[in-house]
């Protein structure tokens, strides 16, 4: 696959960045989806958009696959622009919805071969390219069932594997894991992973914060259409939360102390108080030397999901 890959790069104009957002909107009647978004995607890098329901991640997306078209602003996806040229770039795109939509009457090899006719790929190459995809997604064994019978995990392998039968530059993965088990999750982090090796462009949303700092080299969290924050995981745990967070949990009704001079930001929650603290062993200390004595302790190193919920709030969005 890396062969290819670098092969298509050189007979294609080469753009660093694959896409480019400038003031870019989506309306959709009165209500704003996307309220003027800049975004870069650098070739070869994986890239996250991480928001709450309704934050305008899905339809910024559907934008930069050229199945929606913009608002306002401007776009540029491989250098091109979707309004004018969007069947050229779907050609050199890979695209994974969030729901698995695979032909459930045709077997696993099938699914592969038929999707290869449509980018006008000839039957042998159909064929090649199925078995070559069939060993990169683990489904080998699997080629000749049906679909329907298949595992969750097998399944968004299989969707995974026929979104690069075209050989993308880039690959968009809309909740590529939700649904997962552990197992299957690790499992489809070390392929995607393994595309990004290859040269692959990754662009991801997912509800996962571990997936997002597994993954993305760079991200944006997005809230109410609009970016509320943007950098590598770690640059955003440095700038938005502490190095540790000490969670300190109390019993269903108990009043909880004021320790907010203990910590550079506490955060009261039903059950428990997070104090964002450099060192929590030393910020436990000092707690208990005041005569707090909660009923469980826990000191951590800061997450991103601290972030995503320090700048999208805890309320649930529906």
């Amino acid at each position: 696959m890396r062969r290819e890959l670098s092969d298509l790069f050189v007979n294609v104009g080469r753009v660093e960045n694959l896409v480019e957002a400038k003031a870019l909107t989506k309306h959709f009647g009165s209500f704003e989806a996307v309220r003027g978004i800049d975004v870069e995607v650098r070739r070869g890098e994986a890239f996250g958009f991480l928001g709450p329901n309704g934050a305008g991640k899905s339809s910024t997306m559907r934008m930069i696959s050229c199945v929606s078209g913009r608002t306002g602003g401007d776009l540029k996806v491989l250098g091109m622009d979707p309004e004018r040229e969007g069947p050229k770039i779907r050609a050199r795109l890979g695209v994974v919805p969030q729901l698995d939509n695979l032909d459930t009457e045709l077997t696993v090899r099938q699914n592969l071969q038929i999707y290869g006719r449509y980018f006008g790929m000839s039957r042998q190459r159909c064929r090649e390219k199925a078995d070559e995809l069939l060993e990169f997604a683990q489904l080998a064994d699997r080629a000749d069932h049906e679909v329907e019978p298949l595992s969750g995990g097998m399944k968004r392998r299989l969707t995974i594997a026929r979104s690069l039968v075209n050989d993308p530059e880039l690959l968009l993965l809309d909740e590529p894991t939700t649904g997962l088990d552990p197992q299957a999750r690790h499992l489809l982090w070390d392929r995607l992973f393994r595309l990004k090796q290859d040269g692959v462009t990754l662009i991801i949303t997912t509800h996962y914060m571990d997936e997002a700092e597994q993954l993305c080299d760079r991200l944006v969290v997005m809230d109410g259409g609009r970016i509320a924050a943007e950098g590598s995981p770690s640059e955003l745990i440095g700038r938005y939360s502490t190095r540790e967070v000490l969670e300190l949990r109390f019993r269903p009704g108990a009043e909880k102390p004021d320790l907010e001079r203990f910590a550079e930001r506490v955060e009261v929650l039903p059950d428990r108080l997070l104090l964002y603290t450099v060192d929590g062993e030393q910020t436990l200390a000092t707690v208990h030397e005041h005569g707090v004595r909660p009923v469980q302790s826990l000191v951590r190193r800061s997450s991103l999901e601290d972030v995503f919920l320090r700048l999208t709030g805890r309320t649930l969005v529906d």
